[in-house]
């Protein structure tokens, strides 16, 4: 089965965001990753819900909604009004996590947890039947264009190992590093779902970035 590739408009060119999503459109792309970000909980910011519900104007993809905000309680329903498909949320954000899970079930769209590279699988022990998504992070959360952590092939391991042996339907997604080179590699090992910013978007060449992404899957575009 093939993965989705879900494009991180982070990377987009925001002069252009109508035409860069039509090209995705175009080359069989179904969901869009949008980060959401505070200054806070990352030292960034990015993506508010007017600009959420601006692009909702101008496409039917899937959204998926990674929230790396601080509190993100408060905020869900108005993600949901604005077009999320998907609402992600960092363990790390929430101190209430199952209580949040709840929340966003409630408002019938798919929820994932995102743990940043140094938190522990071991931290969603008793909710992986409550979740539709992992995210593990494969970089530091907060910007594009990093290098993939090494390190984190490990975790992915070790996470399909669980689902596996359980037989839960979690989808496996990364976000962080990942390109042409590297992406088959990270999903033989049981990703199911890997997001890719700025290996797609550079030098606005989305057509051609696209193509090589799906050769390396050996995939058609």
């Amino acid at each position: 089965m093939n993965p989705t590739i879900n494009p991180s408009i982070l990377s987009a060119n925001f002069c252009n965001i109508e035409k860069d999503i039509k090209i995705l459109e175009k080359n069989s792309i179904t969901s869009i990753h949008i980060d959401v970000m505070d200054g806070n909980f990352v030292p960034n910011i990015a993506f508010g819900i007017d600009q959420i519900r601006a692009i909702r104007e101008i496409t039917e993809m899937k959204f998926d909604i990674h929230l790396m905000i601080n509190d993100p309680d408060k905020f869900i329903e108005r993600f949901v009004d604005a077009g999320a498909d998907n609402i992600t949320v960092h363990a790390e954000a929430c101190p209430h996590l199952y209580r949040t899970i709840e929340l966003i079930k409630k408002y019938g769209v798919s929820v994932g947890i995102a743990l940043n590279p140094a938190t522990s699988i071991e931290s969603l022990r008793y909710l992986y039947k409550l979740i539709d998504k992992v995210l593990i992070m494969t970089v530091e959360p907060g910007f594009g264009g990093q290098n993939f952590i090494e390190e984190m092939k490990n975790k992915l391991k070790d996470l399909v190992t669980i689902k596996e042996k359980y037989n839960y339907n979690f989808s496996i997604q990364v976000d962080g590093g990942i390109s042409k080179d590297n992406v088959e590699e990270i999903v033989k090992l049981g990703v199911t779902d890997v997001v890719i910013g700025s290996s797609i978007f550079k030098n606005n060449e989305i057509e051609k970035n696209l193509k090589e992404i799906y050769s390396a899957l050996k995939m058609e575009g």
